[in-house]
């Protein structure tokens, strides 16, 4: 999904669109991890970018999706251009040496 937001709306408020916004997000986004994943694929991951124009996107992750656009909304931006295409993801596992680093500092603690 490739698309320019606005805040802008003849009938609604400013906050109930970035709602909206968030909503449309959220929905595309469960859609896309519903289907049917290739072989030798464990998860969808999702490139996003986000940013004033499209010209000026800066990349983030998926996680941090609605705090931009709670940001763009409270920095008084009209419109605001945001992608979030979805990829194959392979989960990898941590070096040996790394889980047990974290295990003795949890037990230290």
């Amino acid at each position: 999904m490739k698309k320019t937001f606005s805040f802008s709306h003849p009938k609604k408020q400013r906050p109930r669109v970035a709602e909206a916004i968030k909503y449309e997000l959220k929905k595309y986004i469960k859609r896309e991890r519903n289907k049917t994943l290739p072989e030798d694929v464990d998860f969808w991951d999702f490139d996003c970018r986000f940013g004033a124009n499209e010209a000026s996107c800066d990349t983030i992750h998926v996680s941090e999706i609605n705090k931009v656009i709670s940001e763009a909304d409270t920095e008084g931006l009209e419109t605001f251009f945001l992608e979030v295409l979805a990829k194959p993801g392979k989960r990898t596992k941590k070096p040996k040496e790394e889980v047990e680093e974290k295990q003795e500092e949890n037990f230290l603690d």
